[in-house]
């Protein structure tokens, strides 16, 4: 006698019927289609093991349902997009959402590469140096004018000249006396310390941080020997010849100020009239 072959749902006999496996168990067509079958998305009818079952994340059509919502055309074995998880014809899609490129003025399709911005966007291609005309791609970029250049060409045509070096100056240039510098350029001409940023003055077209100043060219105060800046307002007597810092300008003897006051010098010091001093 030979071995039942039945449904493994309503376990009628398969014999000289059509039927399923499913991991190696058979089942009836009715039964397959009542456990495994999907709906269709559209007509919400079910979707028959001798029909076309399209899908795309979880979602099932029949070939003859899966229509773009805009025009109705027929999306099987053509590309799609989806909004909203609608699907769309790639024409549609693109004439509702894509953007437009900025250079070419032309959508940028779905799927493409596309540049982005300051809230344009730009096919891969035309996102250019509008200098050289070759692709800027990842590469850093400076836009003006709404034109955007590659650094090399940006510098070549817009960047000023340090004076001191010759190159380009991109960032944190200082300008003194009408002339660009790259601020590590621009230092004292005696200690070469950077002047951006910190008092310093200059002599004969040369520029000098105060200290340097004073220890080349000011004058030495008489009772102190220390430099008299004279800058920044700074006060001192001044007497035959010889400077003193205003704090320094005492009687040798009694060490009163003599600042607004009469005085008496005697060689080389200077001494208040009292006679009792």
């Amino acid at each position: 006698m030979a071995e039942r072959y039945d449904c493994m749902q309503c376990a009628q006999s398969l014999y000289g019927q059509k039927y399923i496996l499913k991991d190696d168990d058979p089942f009836c067509v009715k039964c397959y289609e009542q456990l495994f079958s999907s709906s269709c998305e559209v007509c919400q009818k079910l979707i028959h093991c001798t029909s076309k079952d399209l899908s795309y994340k979880d979602r099932h059509w029949h070939s003859e349902c899966f229509l773009c919502v805009k025009c109705e055309r027929s999306l099987v074995d053509r590309p799609f997009a989806t909004k909203e998880d609608m699907p769309m014809c790639i024409e549609c899609y693109s004439g509702e959402y894509s953007s437009k490129c900025h250079a070419c003025l032309k959508t940028i399709m779905p799927g493409t590469k596309k540049m982005e911005h300051r809230g344009n966007s730009w096919h891969e291609n035309c996102f250019a140096c509008n200098r050289c005309q070759q692709p800027i791609g990842t590469r850093s970029f400076i836009q003006k004018d709404a034109n955007n250049y590659c650094l090399p060409c940006y510098e070549k045509q817009f960047a000023m000249q340090c004076v001191h070096c010759k190159k380009p100056i991109t960032t944190g240039g200082v300008n003194y006396r009408d002339q660009p510098w790259h601020k590590e350029c621009f230092v004292c001409t005696g200690c070469k310390q950077q002047l951006a940023g910190q008092r310093f003055t200059s002599r004969d077209d040369f520029a000098y941080c105060l200290e340097c100043f004073c220890n080349l060219f000011a004058k030495k105060c008489a009772a102190c020997t220390a430099p008299i800046s004279g800058l920044g307002g700074s006060k001192y007597i001044s007497f035959e010849q010889r400077q003193w810092h205003n704090d320094c300008f005492n009687c040798k003897r009694c060490c009163v100020s003599l600042v607004g006051r009469g005085f008496l010098t005697s060689k080389e010091e200077i001494l208040c009239p009292d006679q009792e001093c």
